[in-house]
């Protein structure tokens, strides 16, 4: 008989005969137990840190898209890299008033507060990933951009859409899936370290 890894069946087949039963600290059935249950808060941390990481993507996506669909890009069928700069700039820039206004109100010698470090460590590493390549839509490309202004928010759609990165030179780096640390995965890692501790 397989041995069952779901913390759900294996508390149903404890409980098989209808009445509780006591589980002995070094028997078989507690060790499956604990596996079991060790194994449920993996998988739910991996859940929460790609769902996280696909909230991120849709977020730039999301920003891309009301950019390119304003009134003074409407007329425009593609984008130059210089451009797409500009909108990656702005995007790595969109919460920089409210964390001015933050670092304003800070009294002298006093740490920053928890939001002011969370906004700043976000845009670092989002300046970083653009360093190094910043994962985008291609703008470059005609079906490219028709299709992202049409794009209705899903997750499902976002699959057919073609992804780039450029870097501050304004340079396509190769290898858009390669593993370099971006502000995505950073956070990820994060959600996956304060999983652990708890």
């Amino acid at each position: 008989m397989p041995v069952s890894k779901s913390l759900s069946k294996i508390k149903k087949n404890l409980n098989s005969n209808g009445k509780k039963t006591m589980v002995h600290p070094k028997g078989r059935k507690y060790q499956q137990l604990a596996r079991a249950t060790l194994r449920e808060g993996k998988v739910a941390a991996k859940k929460k840190a790609h769902n996280e990481r696909r909230s991120i993507e849709l977020q730039r996506i999301k920003f891309i898209q009301d950019v390119i669909n304003m009134d003074e890009f409407k007329d425009m069928k593609t984008f130059d890299n210089e451009k797409i700069i500009i909108f990656i700039e702005q995007f790595i820039s969109r919460d920089d008033v409210e964390l001015n206004g933050l670092k304003a109100k800070r009294r002298a010698n006093r740490p920053p507060t928890n939001k002011q470090l969370i906004l700043q460590g976000k845009r670092d590493l989002e300046t970083q990933e653009f360093e190094r390549g910043f994962l985008c839509p291609d703008l470059t490309d005609l079906k490219n951009v028709e299709f992202l202004r049409s794009w209705n928010g899903s997750f499902g759609a976002m699959s057919t859409l073609k992804m780039t990165r450029i870097n501050t030179k304004g340079e396509q780096v190769i290898g858009g899936n390669t593993k370099t640390a971006t502000a995505d995965s950073a956070a990820a890692a994060l959600i996956n370290d304060e999983v652990d501790m708890e």
